[in-house]
């Protein structure tokens, strides 16, 4: 939560006396059982998980069987996005519902039904959305606009603050959930790119491109849809849009001047959106968000919170608040320098596509990479080895990498995280390298050695500060 507000938690009142049935208990299911029962509502809830049952009862809530219930008289089954309702099969729970005439819904919907005063940016995209969630909730923040951020990242839609008349949601929505949306609507809606990703669960591309479209589905004036226009699909979601809705549509760019629109021109971000395109700020300075892909988080960001602020904020305020973001943790997080040695954790990158986004923001590489390989391994990734000068493999894909540098790469199989990184060290000053950033971005899964690429990037972290002369860049989130 970004703000003041005046109490912390969601008038959920108007679902007392109402029931409910809640599918799957995770993190966002078990969140909204717990609230509406809280508030007084009937709740049903499942999960054909045991583990997940055993924490329903441990939070006083006993699981009840949904194929043994009777739906008829139930208001809404709440839907854990994880689970299908479509592709690549049905839920046989989710057919019972649709029997009864159930509506079929997610967490979010009902925090917009509980909180129908306040605003909403949403923000959608295969890629980039964590960013330019946690970006927007900062620079709102900093222009004292109370907000809270939740959805697909941070804090499940029903555990999130009130916000009411003069505060702003902003949600990262997953296809998945944009799915489970039968009446929101978004005041700014962002689509960044898309490109391939959970096709088996929508059916192909034409049902993933669909689930995403959904975030600007009911906008009308004085709502603002905003679309990267770099990959074909946006584009032409975008020509559409600006033809058949009434919102302010907004393009932004990374590649090419968009007249009306928010793009990048010679390292310069530039706002063109009153016709008079000037310059408001120098990507080059912002360390934190470095690369192409992060300029196109910046545009979304910039056009978000000039849509919010309104006019009466000046463009160089939100620029200078962007400029403060101390970047989001295992995302290109800059940890800190030792000497001019910056060491950066992009634990988040367990594929070559994220990997690669990082391997093009900085020179002078010195390249920590391995865990478990996803398909395809890093082949993708020979255009971007001139950009690194040493690469220190771990985890079993160790070899599997080796083999596919081959001779491209000086490298060093160091096996395990912490080794790579004192092998780092040593290498970059055998090397006098100066200006060298030692990079952790593995194109791998974590777990065969860590929990999580969270855990990975934790200890990344930890073991970085403990080197002699490490300096804290003070950014990117505690240990």
């Amino acid at each position: 939560m970004n703000g003041p507000v005046t109490s912390s938690r969601l008038d959920l009142s108007a679902f007392a006396e109402q029931s409910f049935a809640v599918l799957g208990l995770g993190v966002s299911g078990l969140s909204a059982a717990t609230a509406l029962r809280d508030a007084g509502a009937r709740v049903m809830a499942w999960d054909d998980n045991d583990d997940r049952r055993a924490a329903a009862r441990a939070r006083g809530i006993e699981p009840a069987d949904l194929n043994a219930e009777d739906l008829t008289d139930v208001s809404a089954l709440v839907l854990s996005p994880g689970i299908p309702h479509g592709h690549p099969h049905t839920h046989p729970m989710i057919e019972r519902a649709r029997i009864a005439g159930c509506e079929i819904l997610c967490d979010l919907e009902l925090l917009t039904r509980a909180e129908p005063d306040a605003r909403y940016v949403g923000i959608t995209g295969t890629n980039g959305k964590s960013t330019t969630t946690a970006l927007i909730g900062h620079v709102l923040a900093e222009l004292g606009i109370a907000n809270a951020i939740g959805g697909n990242i941070g804090a499940p839609g029903l555990t999130l603050p009130p916000m009411g008349r003069m505060g702003v949601y902003v949600i990262e929505f997953s296809s998945y959930q944009l799915e489970l949306l039968p009446r929101a609507v978004i005041d700014v809606a962002i689509l960044l790119n898309i490109t391939p990703d959970h096709l088996d669960r929508h059916g192909g591309m034409d049902g993933y491109i669909a689930a995403k479209r959904r975030i600007f589905d009911g906008q009308s004036a004085g709502q603002t849809a905003i679309l990267g226009v770099d990959d074909d699909i946006c584009r032409a979601i975008f020509d559409d849009l600006a033809q058949s809705v009434g919102a302010d549509v907004i393009a932004i760019s990374t590649r090419e001047a968009r007249p009306g629109g928010v793009y990048v021109a010679d390292g310069w971000l530039i706002d063109d959106r009153t016709g008079k395109a000037g310059r408001v700020l120098e990507l080059a300075n912002l360390e934190t968000l470095p690369g192409l892909h992060n300029a196109q988080n910046v545009a979304a960001a910039f056009a978000a919170c000039s849509a919010v602020a309104g006019e009466s904020v000046e463009a160089a305020r939100i620029a200078d608040a962007i400029r403060s973001f101390p970047g989001l943790a295992h995302r290109q997080e800059l940890v800190g320098y030792r000497g001019d040695v910056r060491f950066v954790n992009d634990s988040k990158a367990t594929n070559a596509e994220a990997a690669a986004h990082a391997l093009a923001a900085y020179d002078n590489i010195y390249w920590i990479a391995g865990g478990i390989a996803k398909e395809g391994g890093i082949a993708t990734l020979a255009p971007l080895f001139g950009r690194v000068r040493h690469t220190f493999l771990i985890g079993e894909a160790a070899d599997d990498f080796a083999d596919t540098i081959g001779d491209a790469i000086p490298m060093t199989c160091s096996g395990d995280l912490r080794t790579a990184i004192a092998d780092a060290v040593a290498q970059i000053e055998s090397d006098g390298a100066d200006g060298a950033t030692v990079l952790l971005s593995p194109a791998c899964a974590s777990f065969d050695q860590f929990r999580s690429f969270e855990a990975r990037g934790d200890a990344f972290r930890e073991t970085v500060r403990e080197l002699d002369g490490f300096m804290s860049a003070g950014r990117g989130g505690a240990a």
